[in-house]
């Protein structure tokens, strides 16, 4: 069967991937690159290559639910569009919300905002886009007058120096990552990591900067004027091109905030390469002052002419596959589609576009501002949209609370059983990945394909289809006369001319006129081309400006001395809906892991592999404990993935406060007060089964994807009842009172293993993996099954490495002690890094301590 061109579901890189379906009910299906993908060029991640895993129907949610019971669509919908009818003529438009998100495609976003802002007349509409982009896309409309990213993937192969600001890149955008390291190879560029950790990126950078949490601002402003202080400023474009704050280079200050060889390091490196981007990402946007850093980098361009030319510009590569499609067509409360405001003359003329009567008279609330309205009964109608907002806002227990007292919430999900949808009247069953069909908008602006792969499963549709399905119950049905995703497209593109009209970069009305068959076969484009402010910029004097930023300091605090930061692991997305579901990608970092530096756990009474009590004024949450000299001291990390539906006490956004950044609406994830504390419990233990369990009234649970089921570390106080937690069938049980030792595992008639729990007050528990792999056969012995290990050892492989090909660090010892010194020749041995390539720091990072090791043995 020929493979299906699509795009990938995980970030914003927006990779291409050729997709080859298996056919029959399994919905079996090989993932390879996409080699025609300008994007990725055939390159995948772990998380894209290993979607395969992920595209099963286990957790969907297939039909209508009202309540805990299932229903017809009329009947939803009927009830849907009732309540939302009642809620407006009652409270007004105001009163309805909806909340969107980067999963989503173009197309229903559109449709989503052109209901609620249209139709409605409400701008409550926002994204969790909010959560990941909002600031870049602030200090774009000042610096250069609309958001529009100013390079394009192409410069990264003409770069010679590249500054990453606020990115684990190696891990979060893996694609992009070794696009740098082959331009690297070619070129010898340099790479410059600014961040306070000291990440698997920085471990592979020539310089890593080790700012302060929010020390970006100091950074740039005092390299703008060592370089303005070197004559560096390129004085030319900036009479021509760009106009300036008063005051500007006064309020430039000369401390940056790192030490001084570190920053004249930093200083000859830009001097001597002004081929430079800086790449900025989550670690600069989660911030309370994210705008003025993303102005604070794009000044530095600006005023050392360091853009729109190959090779050059500040480059913000977005978290999600359609952050830049929803931003097109107005998913952010603060904009109308097609990157249009809301002036009179702007909103008559996409009034008169759309045949509304209503359109909203302003802009709406940004997403933490929304849920505060719900809390205080102002907005009385929420429809959730392919998000988890219960896991993913800060302060995540005022949302929980939030959402409880909101009479009606509707989510669009393709999961049953989220975190959110626990608190939803109404969940209706919407098209995941392999079924949606549309378009989405990648970090270079560039426009790609998802197309379908396997039939729509149980009762699902599309959401573009959900929304227009209510628009007709409303009276609305004539606006939102839609048969396709394509015809959805082709009106988007048709009113990109009213941006266009005004000066504006977007501009799709060359593919206003597509036709279904052309839009089906639709190649990957780019708005604005390569370097779309080349030709001026779409402000009313033509130029772009100089904003004035300030440092930022946040408060000391004696009660929570330490700082919070959060992070992406390398294999997950999000808040695991999906990952979550792939026992190759949960082999990487299974369980949530509290970073701290080494002083700082001795200081604390914390050991590697105990567990850790996190707390803020917000709330606490419980995690294990990973000991790391790559944490700065005072300084801790968590990951922000883990939900209640996979963790007991791991939701990170339970720790954060409501703070945003005061231009932008984003909340600052990445820099707020904490303290730590052990966890001490009178019993560990783990649990492998084939279904998912929800355990209760424990210090700690998580729970992770093995191959034939799920994995689950537990840890408590006092009695637990172990038999509980497991299935009814054949038991053999071990007990050791003296040592605090229980282990039971049960069979199924046929001899196969279906659970097994272990149990320890005192000692070691035996190894999960071997335990894991067992469930499902009937190979191990009794005595095997509860000793918890094969009668003949195994090779100890060490934690894995490489998911794609199960390698671990013992493997890479090995072909280390065999003489593989490089990344390549560990490849050649082992296989690891030859696939995805997103386990290549890490190797390097072995080999450099191996290296260093076989060094001090030798002196």
């Amino acid at each position: 069967m020929a493979a299906i061109r699509t795009t990938c579901a995980y970030c914003g890189v927006g990779c291409g991937i050729a997709a080859e379906v298996s056919g029959g009910d399994d919905r079996g299906v090989v993932i390879t690159g996409d080699r025609a993908h300008p994007a990725n060029r055939g390159r995948l991640c772990s998380k894209g290559t290993h979607l395969g895993e992920t595209v099963g129907l286990e957790g969907r949610l297939l039909a209508p639910m009202i309540g805990e019971r299932e229903a017809s669509w009329d009947e939803t919908l009927d009830l849907v569009a009732g309540r939302m009818r009642e809620c407006i003529a009652e409270h007004g438009p105001d009163s309805v919300a909806l909340y969107l998100s980067g999963q989503l495609l173009t197309e229903d976003y559109y449709a989503a905002n052109k209901l609620a802002k249209g139709f409605v007349g409400t701008g409550n509409v926002d994204t969790n886009s909010r959560l990941c982009m909002a600031s870049a896309v602030a200090a774009y409309n000042r610096a250069f007058g609309e958001d529009v990213v100013p390079c394009s993937y192409e410069d990264l192969d003409a770069v010679d120096l590249v500054l990453l600001v606020g990115s684990n890149t190696a891990w979060c955008h893996p694609v992009v990552w070794q696009r740098l390291e082959k331009t690297r190879e070619r070129r010898g560029t340099k790479i410059v990591v600014i961040d306070p950790r000291r990440t698997e990126t920085a471990e592979q950078a020539d310089l890593h900067v080790a700012v302060a949490p929010d020390g970006d601002i100091a950074l740039f402003n005092a390299l703008l004027a060592e370089m303005r202080r070197r004559g560096l400023v390129d004085e030319e474009y900036l009479a021509a091109h760009v106009e300036e704050d008063a005051g500007f280079w006064d309020s430039l200050t000369h401390q940056p905030g790192i030490p001084d060889n570190t920053f004249a390091k930093l200083c000859d490196l830009v001097a001597r390469h002004p081929r430079m981007i800086t790449l900025f990402s989550q670690g600069a946007n989660q911030s309370v002052c994210g705008t003025d850093k993303g102005n604070a980098i794009t000044n530095f361009h600006l005023a050392t002419g360091r853009i729109n030319r190959i090779g050059a510009g500040p480059f913000s590569i977005t978290g999600q596959p359609n952050a830049m499609g929803g931003r097109e067509v107005g998913g952010l409360a603060n904009m109308l589609a097609c990157h249009l405001g809301f002036s009179e003359e702007e909103r008559a003329d996409v009034a008169a576009f759309w045949n509304a009567s209503n359109i909203c008279a302003g802009p709406g609330l940004k997403a933490v501002e929304l849920f505060r309205a719900v809390h205080e009964g102002k907005i009385k109608f929420l429809w959730i949209m392919a998000t988890n907002p219960a896991v993913s806002l800060p302060d995540s227990g005022f949302v929980r609370e939030a959402l409880s007292r909101c009479p009606t919430v509707v989510v669009s999900d393709i999961i049953a059983d989220t975190d959110t949808g626990r608190f939803a009247h109404v969940r209706l069953p919407a098209h995941g990945w392999g079924e949606k069909d549309g378009t989405v908008t990648n970090s270079e602006r560039r426009i790609s394909r998802q197309r379908a792969l396997f039939p729509a499963p149980g009762e699902t549709r599309a959401d573009w289809k959900i929304v227009a399905d209510v628009a007709a119950r409303m009276g609305w049905g004539d606006g939102f006369a839609w048969n396709s995703a394509a015809d959805v497209f082709r009106e988007y593109a048709q009113m990109t001319a009213l941006a266009k009209a005004r000066g504006k970069v977007l501009d799709l009305t060359a593919h206003a006129a597509i036709s279904a068959s052309e839009y089906e076969a639709l190649e990957p484009f780019q708005w604005g081309g390569e370097r779309p402010l080349s030709r001026g910029y779409p402000t009313a004097s033509g130029k772009a400006r100089l904003v004035s930023v300030l440092p930022h300091a946040p408060v000391a605090s004696a009660e929570f001395p330490l700082r919070l930061n959060t992070a992406r692991y390398r294999d997950q997305w999000h808040t695991m809906t999906r990952t979550g579901l792939s026992p190759t990608l949960s082999q990487h970092r299974p369980e949530p892991l509290l970073e701290i530096h080494p002083a700082d756990a001795e200081a604390l009474g914390l050991v590697d592999g105990s567990l850790g009590r996190v707390e803020t004024e917000s709330g606490a949450a419980v995690y294990r404990v990973l000991v790391s000299d790559g944490q700065r001291r005072g300084e801790i990390c968590v990951p922000m993935h883990w939900s209640d539906t996979m963790a007991g006490q791991g939701r990170s956004n339970r720790l954060r406060s409501q703070a945003v950044d005061p231009v932008s609406g984003q909340p600052g994830f990445k820099n707020g007060a904490a303290r730590v504390g052990p966890v001490s419990p009178d019993w560990r233990a783990f649990v492998v089964r084939g279904d998912v369990i929800a355990p209760e009234g424990l210090l700690y649970w998580t729970r992770s994807r093995v191959k034939a089921g799920w994995l689950y570390e537990l840890a408590g106080e006092g009695q637990i009842d172990l038999a509980a937690l497991l299935p009814d069938g054949e038991r053999l049980e071990v007990a050791d009172m003296v040592r605090g030792m229980r282990r039971i595992a049960v069979r199924g008639q046929d001899g196969s293993l279906i659970a097994a729990a272990y149990l320890t007050r005192s000692g070691k528990l035996p190894d999960r993996n071997w335990v894991a792999g067992q469930l499902g056969l009937g190979e191990a012995s009794a005595a095997e099954l509860l000793a918890g290990r094969p009668s003949t050892p195994l090779p100890d492989r060490g934690a894995i490495v490489c998911v794609c090909h199960g390698v671990g660090e013992l493997d890479i010892a090995d072909a280390a002690g065999n003489g593989a010194a490089t990344v390549a020749e560990v490849g050649a041995c082992t296989r690891a890094g030859t696939n995805c390539g997103s386990c290549r720091p890490a190797i390097a990072k072995l080999l450099e301590t191996f290296a260093t090791l076989e060094k001090e043995a030798a002196e």
